[in-house]
């Protein structure tokens, strides 16, 4: 662990060093900025209230059918590219009178998106400035961009709807947007986070009536799918129609008229219902002590409430980390300097442009187009940027390097999270007098110890876990590069990989999680917490594995629950059957109301993910400190039992000598 430690912190530091020297080489506004054909960024600089860029022709940016464009390698457009203030809000085509001799270019083009070089009051030529591709003489994008505007934002909603009436409609659909932004998401959140807390603290008592409901339900779902297979099966009971004459179809309700078939449901869910009465009929007592952790974790995040606005912590780190690994991307990608080719804008079989194949560099200070007579139309424009540098050529293993630390990063943040919510809890369970014995500050107490001492273990379980999802990553990977050429065999091999993988990604991820709790109780090495609680588990097998099953039935009740209350809220409120006082917000000016509800709902999950983790979490510790005082303890005045008395009560066990919560 003090090796994991110190190497962890070596990569820390070797990922920011490489974070300033990407800072340093690389540029993001290649990525955030538009470039104009000279390499100059639009909407900064001598181009800061121009943020907008237009293609003269983007037509000539398609590699099938444009040679320049193919040599180019579809890295660039070899057509004028213009910084301008803001893109064309209306349709427009050159028309047929700018081709008389004596027209006057002003009159049919907009200086603003022209070559900034010509100065349309002094050029008397319209030929002139076509031959050249000097101004954009047709608007090919902003007629695709608002016919879909119209078609998306506008026509679902009003199909006798005027253009005017379309160009309007998304200044009313980004009102619509803040106020939803401003009030509805805000609100809806907020009924989340309450109903989240509201329903982890009546756990307590209202554990054992949701448990039972639900395994009544199962129950009594199992009874009716029974009840309705018979009635199939004895409904197809005359029919000579057998499974074996049927051929295979892709049509399930042809299955469905066998008798067979539903003979065959039948079996499945009688077998299904009686193993779950002989279960609930044997282990009806450890359901009970299951339960009644339950009720005591629901107790112990009540007495430790600040536990709660733990994810909020690590939800912070974990979007720091996001950000940094983003940001280092972004730079690294970036990195090197601008190239610039000799390209012609014109069609190459004009005069002699034929000879320019775009392979020849250039620099847009000091490129002169005279220097090419026999083609008007030459320009130098940006090609992309330098890759032959020494920090360039090394972009792979840097970007390896990157996601490596990241996922390091990122997984340790999740364990220290673990960590010092198990120890904050097992603080509570070990307390021989509850709750008086608990520290006001036990959470801060908990994750002050867990940096000094269990830094070391925590990089460790980190790194296991990180290794297994580089695995994944490169799987991924290989099986996207080589997925057009994979055969069957090799198909089948690929995602027999993945599948073990991934088993053994999630094996592990519950290993860390009670590993972590070992060590937030006792302070030892990964290795050894890991080997104690898998073996404190497996020695109590029964009980693990059905006090899994019934926590996570509760908790996925109960991310159920809060999504549908805010969910159906939401409905009544977005759809207009709810109204506010006032005509601040109204949904009809919503066109697809299905939206702020699906995100609203989106929210509600992730918040009641975060609350019920934090329970989760609490029921895991509180379970492994139960098992290790049942072994460890025997009750007696020099071994006296530390769980509460209503534990002891279900076990059956005496209780002279335990101080715990009042009944």
């Amino acid at each position: 662990d003090l090796i994991c430690c110190i190497l962890f912190l070596a990569v820390i530091a070797g990922y920011m060093v490489m974070g300033v020297l990407a800072w340093l080489f690389g540029d993001p506004r290649h990525v955030l900025f538009p470039r104009n054909s000279t390499g100059m960024f639009c909407g900064v600089g001598m181009n800061r209230d121009q943020p907008r860029m237009i293609y003269v022709d983007i037509l000539k940016c398609a590699t099938t059918t444009k040679v320049m464009a193919a040599a180019l390698g579809g890295t660039q457009c070899p057509t004028t590219q213009v910084c301008v203030p803001k893109c064309p809000s209306h349709f427009w085509m050159l028309s047929a009178a700018a081709y008389d001799p004596d027209a006057n270019p002003k009159d049919f083009f907009h200086q603003q998106y022209c070559d900034h070089s010509l100065n349309l009051t002094t050029t008397t030529w319209v030929q002139g400035i076509l031959h050249c591709y000097q101004c954009a003489y047709r608007d090919w994008n902003w007629v695709l961009v608002w016919w879909l505007l119209w078609t998306v934002a506008c026509q679902p909603t009003n199909t006798n709807a005027s253009q005017s009436e379309c160009l309007a409609c998304p200044y009313h659909a980004s009102a619509a947007l803040q106020q939803f932004a401003a009030c509805c998401v805000c609100s809806g959140l907020t009924l989340a986070l309450l109903v989240s807390v509201v329903f982890l603290l009546l756990l307590r008592y209202l554990a054992i009536v949701l448990v039972w409901i639900l395994m009544v339900g199962l129950l009594v779902v199992g009874g009716y799918g029974i009840w309705h297979c018979y009635s199939e099966y004895y409904h197809f009971s005359t029919s000579k129609l057998k499974f074996g004459d049927l051929s295979f179809n892709t049509n399930i309700s042809v299955y469905l008229q066998v008798k067979e078939t539903w003979l065959a449901f039948l079996i499945i869910l009688c077998v299904w219902e009686s193993i779950l009465i002989l279960v609930l009929s044997c282990l009806r007592r450890r359901l009970s002590v299951a339960v009644a952790l339950m009720e005591e974790s629901s107790r112990v995040v009540g007495y430790l409430m600040s536990t709660l606005l733990y994810p909020l912590f690590t939800f912070v780190l974990l979007v720091v980390c996001v950000a940094y690994w983003g940001m280092t991307s972004l730079y690294l990608v970036t990195s090197g300097a601008p190239l610039y080719r000799v390209v012609s804008l014109s069609d190459p079989s004009v005069d002699k442009c034929s000879l320019i194949n775009g392979s020849e560099t250039c620099k847009p200070q000091t490129f002169n187009s005279s220097a090419y007579p026999y083609c008007p139309s030459v320009r130098c424009i940006f090609f992309k940027y330098d890759d032959t540098g020494l920090f360039q050529q090394n972009l792979v293993y840097l970007q390896v390097f990157n996601i490596f630390a990241f996922l390091w990063c990122v997984n340790f943040v999740i364990a220290l999270g673990q960590c010092t919510l198990a120890g904050t809890f097992a603080s509570y369970y070990w307390a021989f007098s509850k709750p008086t014995e608990i520290s006001p500050f036990a959470l801060s107490q908990c994750f002050i110890r867990t940096l000094q001492y269990h830094v070391g273990s925590l990089a460790f379980g980190a790194l296991l876990l990180t290794c297994f999802q580089l695995v994944r990553l490169v799987l991924e990977y290989l099986n996207h590069k080589t997925r057009g050429s994979q055969s069957a065999c090799g198909r089948f091999l690929f995602n027999c990989l993945r599948c073990c993988f991934w088993c053994l990604e999630y094996f592990l991820k519950i290993l860390n999680r009670n590993a972590y709790i070992m060590i937030a109780i006792y302070g030892e090495s990964f290795c050894v917490s890991a080997k104690n609680a898998y073996s404190l588990l497996m020695r109590h097998i029964g009980r693990v594995v059905l006090l899994d099953r019934v926590t996570d039935m509760l908790i996925f009740f109960g991310k159920l629950l809060v999504v549908a209350i805010v969910g159906v809220l939401a409905f009544f409120f977005f759809s207009g059957q709810i109204r506010l006082p006032g005509d601040t917000f109204q949904a009809e000016m919503l066109n697809y109301y299905w939206v702020p509800i699906l995100t609203v709902m989106a929210g509600a999950y992730l918040i009641a993910q975060g609350f019920f983790s934090v329970y989760s979490m609490c029921v895991d510790t509180l379970f492994l400190c139960f098992l290790e005082d049942l072994e460890r303890n025997d009750g007696t005045m020099q071994k006296p039992y530390y769980m509460s008395r209503n534990l002891m009560r279900i076990l059956r066990k005496p209780k002279p000598f335990v101080t715990a919560l009042p009944e």
